[in-house]
This record gives structure tokens, C-alpha cells and sequence, in this order.
């Protein structure tokens, strides 16, 4: 009678165990290939330097404002990350005498790969070095308040940005939870070629795109033409249920071609919100 009834137990419990076996290699199968999203918007406010020959010989320097979206996606058990960039900013500033004023603003798009190259386990905490490669595109221009002719000056350029980041994950020591964690990350991109429109030495915009004489308004760019370098580091911290980041944000863009002279040194202190999604492959 016992074994009779260990028996019908035993088969009772069976479809539940293999109910509950397929459950977790179905959870399983679902952890592989899952799309993570880490989205930062950021506010910055800081201070630039700008110098167009084109405008002035003068070096004008004031306020810059920026507004930044980063957002870096991977899936479970890739090494690849995408990385995706909007950022807009800007600046009122004047020259060393006050008596003249220009306004400058811009917007550039990234779009590029990493490949997470490795990881080291340090104690409970993770260093990831990621490399790859960016397009950035970018369009913006300046106002002379003081020109009468030729007061604004156009830019807009296309570069190749080879970038590299170091990210440090650690514990955070008020909080066990794995999504409630720090995170330092450094980032920089060096541009090693592109194009960019220039108008050439005393070359008005009337003659440009009115009488359409070109002279040599496409220039290919390099680093022996037009060293640049971006660089930010961040610090995400959980506060109030939510996640913050502080950073630094250098951006240092210069050029000299058709006999131009032009550059943008701008430091700014950047701060926003981080938002992290997981998306789900549902099997049907």
C-alpha cells in the first residue's frame, strides 16, 4: 500500500518537475541574447574658447551650455556595444575688450562599435576596456555681432573618431543590490580623418552659394591639419531610487586650412540622469 502510494506521488510530482525544467531552460534560453540599453541624458554648463580667422583674429571666450544623450547597447554574451551620441551646445562670448561679442551653436551626431576587449575581476568589483570607432557628423555656426560683411561663418564636418573607454564597476557599500552600483567611465576619441567645409581666404558666402565659384570649399582633414580630441569622464551614483551621473566633458577641436585658423577649447562640468533597460526576446 505504501509503495502504491509513494508511486502515485512520484507521478504526481513528475509533471511538475518537468514543468519547472522547461520553465528554467526556457529562463535560460532568454538570458542569452538579451539587449541591455544604458541611456545618459546630461545637461553641462562650462567654458570656451573659440578662435575663426574667417571672423576675427581675436580669441573670444565666454559661457557654453550642452545637452548630451549617450546611450550604449550590447546584448547578453556579445562583446559588441553600440554606441549612439546627440549632443547640442551653445556659447555667448566675447572678446579681452568687451566691445564685441560672438554666439556659436552646434549639433553633433556619433554612431559607432566597441569591442569589449576584456574584463578583470578586482576583488567583488569589474574593469572593462572597450575600443572601436565612431562617425561623427557635425553642423554649427558662429555670429560676429561687430562684421558688417561676412558676419557668420558656417561648420560642419564628418570624421572618422577611433575611441576608447575604461569603465570601473564597484559595490556600493550602502546598498547590496546589483543595480544599485557605481560606475566610473573615461572615454576619449581622437579623429583621424574627415572632411569639412571651409570658405577660403577672403572668400565671401555670396560668391560660395550665389555665384557658385567653389575654390577648395571640401578639405580633407587629419591630424597634421586638425588635431582634435574629446574626452569625458563620468561617475553614476544611485540616489532616490534613481540614478545619477557627474562628469567632466574637454572638447578640444582645431583647424587650419584654406589659410584659416580656427578652434573650439571648451571644459564643461556635466551632470544627468541614467536609465538602464533590459528587452526581452519573447519566443512564440
Amino acid at each position: 500500500m505504501k509503495i502504491k502510494t509513494i508511486k502515485n506521488r512520484i507521478l504526481l510530482m513528475l509533471p511538475i518537475l518537468m514543468c519547472n525544467m522547461s520553465m528554467n531552460a526556457q529562463t535560460d534560453s532568454l538570458m542569452f541574447g538579451d539587449k541591455f540599453i544604458t541611456n545618459r541624458k546630461m545637461i553641462g554648463i562650462g567654458t570656451t574658447n573659440i578662435l575663426d580667422t574667417y571672423l576675427s583674429p581675436e580669441k573670444y571666450t565666454g559661457t557654453d551650455v550642452r545637452y548630451m544623450s549617450h546611450t550604449l547597447r550590447q546584448r547578453q554574451g556579445n562583446r559588441f556595444i553600440y554606441e549612439l551620441v546627440h549632443q547640442g551646445n551653445i556659447s555667448y562670448i566675447d572678446n579681452r575688450s568687451g566691445d564685441g561679442k560672438e554666439m556659436s551653436g552646434n549639433y553633433n551626431f556619433q554612431y559607432g562599435v566597441h569591442y569589449l576587449f576584456n574584463t578583470w575581476n578586482i576583488g567583488s568589483n569589474q574593469l572593462l576596456l572597450e575600443a572601436g570607432g565612431n562617425v561623427e557628423a557635425n553642423v554649427g555656426f558662429i555670429y560676429n555681432t561687430r562684421n558688417g560683411n561676412n558676419p557668420a561663418q558656417a561648420r560642419a564636418f564628418i570624421n572618422i573618431v577611433p575611441t576608447a573607454a575604461l569603465e570601473y564597476n564597484f559595490h556600493n557599500p550602502f546598498h547590496s543590490g546589483a543595480y544599485r552600483d557605481f560606475k566610473l567611465r573615461y572615454e576619449i576619441g581622437i579623429p583621424v580623418a574627415g572632411i569639412m567645409f571651409s570658405p577660403n581666404y577672403g572668400q565671401s558666402y555670396y560668391e560660395i552659394f550665389s555665384e557658385g565659384n567653389y575654390d577648395h570649399n571640401v578639405c580633407f582633414t587629419h591630424p597634421g591639419n586638425a588635431p582634435s580630441l574629446r574626452n569625458m569622464l563620468t561617475f553614476d551614483f544611485p540616489l532616490l531610487h534613481s540614478t545619477f551621473s557627474i562628469g567632466y566633458l574637454g572638447e578640444f577641436q582645431q583647424a587650419r586650412v584654406n589659410n584659416l585658423k580656427q578652434h573650439v577649447y571648451t571644459h564643461a562640468i556635466m551632470i544627468g540622469i541614467v536609465k538602464t533597460f533590459k528587452l526581452i526576446k519573447v519566443r512564440k
